[in-house]
């Protein structure tokens, strides 16, 4: 997507000018496992104009594989930013109908090819809420995935705002979440997706055995916690239940927020990052995550532009900030 945002924390009737950048779910979390030394292959629908091609080559800046992209519909979905601060919080609009993503159909992208030698496959649930067609897709991209024993991973991301085309969240989602290994969400998503109510809200143990009930396939379902004190000042955890223990991460205080649009997708990167690189040690990958999302709150924009280097650097212990000279 195209993101517009106002500068300086402005206000929308205030912005004389809009920042440009480009960004989305899913691309995010491509860019951060791009940054991290994976390979990474970027699959989507773009308009075959400047602003589609600018688009792919923010992808390509990143490393990532961008031949799999199929171009056509009429334009590029956008979204406008009001980043707040304090007790301010921040905006989101979105101009996503009849966009390429939006019109996409099944059978437009190929996927024996998209999958060729791939080992991971994630969406979000963002994609889905675009529009019935992109639903279709998603499924048929999850069906393809499974077909060639690739490991899936979702994350849940309801954006109530998105969800207009007829159809509910608990329509179309929980066919979706099925071929899922690895489930992000919460206590909110739960419940509209999939009708799952906890009383105990305290507890994610529950919540977690509800889930990989209701998807069995499922081998790790996580967890994000966020207190949000105010749109400057949050804490952040994570918590990731393997069917038997489960675990944590510790809490940061996130005090001086920058900009967290983008902050659920840099764990995410995080995440499937550290589930790939140290598989048997899974505090150690949940830690991971939820340091690199830490992280991601300092930096302006969509995308989380740090290396595992920095991030092992604050996991270990290096939160000072100072000055590297």
């Amino acid at each position: 997507m195209l993101r517009l945002s106002t500068p300086r924390h402005q206000r929308f009737r205030q912005a004389g000018t809009m920042e440009v950048e480009y960004g989305g779910g899913e691309s995010n979390v491509a860019v951060s496992l791009a940054n991290y030394g994976q390979d990474v292959r970027f699959v989507s629908r773009l308009p075959d104009n400047d602003l589609g091609e600018c688009a792919i080559r923010s992808l390509r800046a990143a490393g990532i594989d961008t031949t799999h992209i199929v171009r056509g519909g009429k334009r590029l979905g956008i979204y406008f930013l009001e980043t707040g601060a304090v007790q301010r919080p921040s905006k989101v609009i979105y101009d996503r109908e009849d966009s390429s993503m939006a019109t996409v159909s099944t059978g437009d992208i190929d996927w024996d090819r998209a999958f060729d030698g791939v080992t991971w496959f994630h969406w979000s649930g963002i994609t889905p809420a675009v529009s019935a067609s992109a639903a279709a897709v998603c499924l048929e991209a999850c069906r393809a995935a499974v077909d060639r024993g690739i490991t899936i991973s979702v994350d849940l991301n309801h954006r109530s705002k998105l969800w207009q085309y007829g159809k509910t969240p608990a329509e179309v989602m929980p066919e979706l979440v099925e071929y899922c290994d690895v489930i992000v969400g919460g206590a909110y998503e739960a419940e509209r997706y999939f009708g799952i109510e906890i009383a105990n809200s305290t507890d994610f143990t529950p919540l977690a055995q509800a889930l990989r009930q209701r998807f069995p396939r499922a081998g790790s379902i996580v967890t994000t916690l966020r207190d949000t004190i105010s749109a400057s000042h949050n804490t952040y955890t994570a918590l990731l239940w393997d069917g038997e223990r489960l675990h944590s991460s510790p809490t940061y205080q996130l005090t001086h927020i920058v900009d967290r649009v983008g902050g659920g997708d840099s764990f995410m990167g995080g995440l499937i990052h550290g589930l790939i690189t140290w598989p048997s040690d899974l505090t150690y990958a949940l830690r991971f995550a939820v340091a690199a999302s830490a992280l991601k709150h300092t930096i302006p924009g969509d995308v989380n532009l740090v290396t595992e280097a920095e991030v092992i650097e604050l996991m270990e212990g290096d939160g000072s900030g100072r000055v590297r000279r």
